[in-house]
This record gives C-alpha cells, sequence and structure tokens, in this order.
C-alpha cells in the first residue's frame, strides 16, 4: 500500500458508512447506481483535493479487485 494512504481506520463508524453507501443505491438500477457512485467518487476525490492520492487509492483498488 502506498505511504500516502492511511492504514489507520479513518472512520468513527465504518458499518454505519458500509450502511449509508448501500442505502444510496438502494432500489436504483444498475445504470442509476453507476451514476451515484460514479458521482460520490468525484465529490470525494474534490474533498481529498490531492492528485497523488486519489491515484495510489485508484492503484489499491484496482490490484485488490478480483479479474
Amino acid at each position: 500500500m502506498s505511504d500516502l494512504l492511511r492504514k489507520d481506520l479513518g472512520f468513527a463508524d465504518g458499518d454505519a458508512v458500509y450502511e449509508a453507501l448501500i442505502n444510496a443505491i438502494s432500489g436504483l438500477d444498475d445504470q442509476q447506481a453507476m451514476k451515484v457512485m460514479a458521482k460520490l467518487i468525484l465529490l470525494l476525490g474534490n474533498q481529498i483535493g490531492d492528485p497523488a492520492v486519489i491515484e495510489a487509492a485508484i492503484t489499491v483498488a484496482r490490484s485488490e479487485t478480483d479479474g
């Protein structure tokens, strides 16, 4: 994992965050869910603001994806 990414748990309540993410796309078809997730990624990327951190996160996410 990149030194740019935090290694500690950044959430006070990780389960609540997971539930919020699931609820955000609940009841949506695949296309709508993908749009919501794409918008969320862009909003969070803007909050991070550092392209190097975003690239590091993308690299980790892709490397941990099956297929």
